[in-house]
């Protein structure tokens, strides 16, 4: 897969792919059907592993080259060393964990930097359907109430509280539109958070 496949098919990971340096080691936690490790792999010659639980989606990385292990995030990453991967990314996924906390843990015990993405609460349209007396429903949350997989509710200001308790320095903050950076007004303007985070010293 090359640049123009992935920022086709999906904009937010190739702005995300950027920060990514060519031959690094990396952890995609919740790959979903392993499209951004097969684009670092072809096109960055990166290396590392996927972990993904969705059955529909295991053979869809296999089907792309992409070494992918079925296994539930909640569960801990305790089968990879400290620092065994250069970047651990967890993207569009940490809101559906019961114990955030916890596997921003991980993810600051494996990796060395890490980034993390997810749909920014604060979103206008969110603020907006919340003030006529709804839950919002979106493109970044595209769930109704009753059914969604999101089980957490955050901001950028929230999570960047959170990032700093446990341990990680926050190296950039983007939000995102359409996969396209927001720069005025960001917490109102932008649908998708994504954090370039390192481990403190």
């Amino acid at each position: 897969m090359n640049f123009q496949q992935l920022s086709a098919l999906r904009p937010d990971l190739a702005f995300i792919a950027h920060w990514i340096k060519p031959g690094t080691k990396v952890l995609d936690l919740g790959c979903g059907d392993g499209v951004m490790l097969d684009y670092l792999q072809s096109d960055k010659q990166c290396s590392g592993y996927g972990i993904e639980i969705d059955d529909k989606e295991i053979p869809l990385c296999i089907e792309r080259g992409v070494s992918v292990i079925q296994r539930d995030l909640e569960a801990g990453l305790a089968i990879f060393a400290d620092n065994a991967f250069d970047t651990v990314l967890c993207l569009s996924a940490l809101q559906m964990m019961k114990d955030v906390e916890g596997v921003l843990r991980d993810i600051s015990r494996v990796g060395r930097d890490a980034i993390v993405s997810f749909p920014n609460f604060a979103y206008w349209p969110h603020r907006l359907a919340l003030l006529r007396g709804r839950m919002p429903v979106s493109k970044s949350l595209p769930y109704e109430w009753y059914d969604t997989p999101n089980l957490r509710c955050a901001t950028i200001k929230d999570f960047e509280e959170l990032a700093n308790e446990v341990g990680l320095e926050v190296l950039e903050c983007v939000a995102l539109n359409e996969g396209q950076p927001v720069d005025f007004l960001p917490n109102w303007r932008g649908s998708l958070a994504v954090f370039r985070l390192r481990k403190k010293r």
